[in-house]
């Protein structure tokens, strides 16, 4: 039977958005989904729309900000709320108060700290301990919106990817629990600490995994966990690109960029300490252990 004092409006792109969309599904009834197009000249998946469509949900595609607009002139909705998770669109005053209860962003990372576009890669950069969830009522400022909930979770050694899953099941436990209950009127948002300073992530860059080993061992450590999935971490060993995936931290010091390899180690240099390395990826090639790269390219080495 469809809940529709459970209903809702989702709005999302990527493959976390996706994921988050199945998962609602359970529990929540999606009038419809709002989502980026797929561009002409792309042969890529779009999650979100292959998520609607297997859910058989209404999905509309504006690409910008006046079409997001102009749908809501030209289209009924009767949820009271909206939920957006990695939507890449501005969303207008206008739309934000189509719904008499506003739009809920799912948003990872404690807020205040780690307002902006890539929250985790920043929480692992920055080496924090922590982070988590924010469920905030979008406005028109940069996530400075007022709060349902907040949950946190320790960021021990995991990388981006492991960490984003635990953080797509912590927002839908956290929706599945709070949505009900601030539909229901039994929660008062409240604003975000004014004891914390504000932190900004931003989009990264190609040239952000560049590995300089000029940096010290645990940053570039950081670097390696926070940007496995895009933009990775790249240098030359022995003039050999690769892109690195996984390392452990050695207190060993010696000149920056310099490598030393036995049968199955490899130890770089960096500005303070270094990294062994223990698994990385030959350009054009699979992922492999420092073993068997040091087997198949020690010809290489000069």
């Amino acid at each position: 039977m469809i809940k529709t004092s459970k209903s809702i409006v989702f709005f999302g792109s990527g493959s976390v958005a996706a994921k988050s969309l199945e998962l609602l599904s359970n529990n929540f009834y999606i009038e419809a989904v709002i989502t980026k197009p797929k561009q002409s000249n792309s042969r890529d998946p779009v999650p979100v729309i292959d998520a609607a469509l297997k859910l058989g949900v209404k999905l509309f595609t504006p690409t910008n900000k006046n079409e997001l607009d102009k749908l809501f002139d030209e289209n009924i909705f009767t949820s009271k709320l909206g939920v957006l998770i990695d939507y890449g669109i501005i969303v207008s005053s206008k739309v934000i108060n189509y719904f008499k209860l506003g739009i809920i962003n799912s948003h990872f990372s404690l807020l205040p700290i780690w307002r902006g576009a890539d929250p985790i890669s920043f929480s692992i950069l920055n080496g924090d301990k922590f982070t988590g969830v924010s469920l905030m009522l979008i406005n028109e400022g940069i996530d400075e919106g007022n709060l349902i909930a907040q949950e946190k979770i320790g960021i021990e050694h995991l990388d981006s990817i492991k960490l984003t899953n635990y953080l797509i099941n912590l927002s839908n436990s956290m929706l599945k629990k709070y949505l009900p209950m601030y539909l229901s009127g039994k929660i008062t948002p409240y604003v975000q600490s004014a004891a914390m300073l504000p932190s900004y992530s931003r989009k990264l860059t190609k040239e952000d995994g560049h590995i300089d080993w000029n940096k010290p061992a645990n940053q570039i450590e950081r670097e390696i966990r926070a940007f496995i999935n895009w933009p990775k971490s790249f240098t030359n060993i022995y003039n050999i690109p690769v892109i690195i995936t996984q390392v452990n931290f050695n207190n060993s010091s010696g000149t920056p960029g310099s490598i030393y390899y036995s049968k199955s180690v490899m130890n770089i240099k960096c500005l303070s300490n270094s990294l062994d390395i223990l698994k990385l990826k030959p350009v054009g090639k699979p992922e492999m252990d420092i073993s068997s790269f040091i087997a198949g390219y020690k010809n290489r080495f000069i």
